[in-house]
């Protein structure tokens, strides 16, 4: 088993490990329903595999891994009733195989656990990681307020979109990060490295994620394929678009903002658009750029580069995934 995998089955035994009261069953089986689902567990391994890297020990570390995944899936069940999305991980989502008002309190509930877990670890360690955590809850719910203002106006520009993937997406994966390297007892310097690459890779995960959404397989992704366009989402590849349309640049905005279209045709004339712009060449390069900023990040860290091997090959699988 190599140091991922055992990382991996760590993780996913801590979240075996987990009993939920059996009532109220509407509060306590949505939350067993979504951390059923899965997922990637990205945010947990990389608490672990931080915390690892800078010499703790991740028996410190797992409590807040958990915390951190349990906020992640908050919010992923409140998203999901703001965007009215009726897919999560190839399932139904929360309140649509409950309702809107189960999902909210569910979600609350896994957001009081969370704060609960992150307050098992080290006690040296618990007030700079409990202030981090909600510093990052803070800017995550930015991040989507700003995601929501979005939907309602026409002047939104690249750099906003990128400052409200960084709140919305980044912060809590630098946030991961960081919170393994206080574990562990890493210096200042060191604990602001990993959170700068972890803001990079952030961003670039979002923007994977958006090129996904229109370029990915559904089975595989997840998702509705192009349920970005369907909702008129002002992704990045919309606004590169927009910006690269010149003349026809209102007659593409009316068309992405539309929803009197039937969906698969809606789909697939913005995506000939972004085809003929080349939106998905431009998607991919400025994914790169971010990649190279959070190696130039971890390159400034004070550990032999072996150290970090794990990290880099971990982040440059979630930067290759084609779903």
């Amino acid at each position: 088993m190599d140091l991922k995998q055992d990382l991996q089955v760590r993780i996913d035994e801590a979240f075996s490990a987990i009993r939920f009261p059996d009532k109220p069953a509407d509060l306590y089986d949505p939350i067993t329903y979504t951390l059923g689902l899965g997922g990637k567990r990205l945010r947990p391994l990389l608490v672990l595999a931080s915390c690892q890297m800078f010499g703790g020990e991740t028996a410190d570390a797992i409590n807040p891994a958990i915390g951190i995944e349990l906020f992640h899936n908050f919010t992923l069940l409140h998203d999901d009733i703001m965007d009215a999305a009726p897919l999560r991980r190839g399932k139904e989502t929360v309140y649509k195989k409950w309702n809107s008002n189960v999902a909210i309190l569910a979600g609350d509930t896994m957001f009081a656990l969370a704060n609960k877990y992150m307050l098992r670890t080290r006690p040296q360690a618990i007030s700079r990681v409990v202030e981090l955590f909600n510093q990052t809850a803070i800017e995550v719910c930015e991040g989507q307020q700003y995601d929501m203002d979005y939907e309602k106006r026409d002047d939104v520009t690249i750099p906003d979109y990128i400052e409200m993937i960084r709140l919305k997406t980044a912060v809590l994966l630098a946030a991961s990060l960081k919170t393994g390297a206080i574990i562990a007892g890493a210096g200042t310097t060191d604990c602001d490295f990993i959170y700068r690459f972890g803001i990079n890779i952030g961003l670039a995960f979002q923007l994977k994620d958006d090129l996904l959404d229109v370029y990915g397989i559904q089975e595989k992704f997840g998702k509705v394929s192009g349920g970005d366009i369907i909702a008129g989402k002002k992704t990045y590849l919309y606004l590169k678009a927009l910006e690269s349309s010149g003349l026809q640049a209102e007659a593409f905005r009316k068309l992405y903002s539309s929803h009197d279209i039937d969906s698969p045709v809606k789909v697939s004339r913005v995506k000939g658009i972004f085809n003929e712009l080349n939106i998905e060449l431009h998607t991919r390069k400025l994914i790169d750029n971010y990649y190279q900023k959070a190696l130039q990040e971890l390159s400034g860290i004070s550990l032999p580069v072996e150290a970090m091997e794990l990290l880099r090959e971990y982040t440059a699988v979630l930067m290759e995934r084609e779903n």
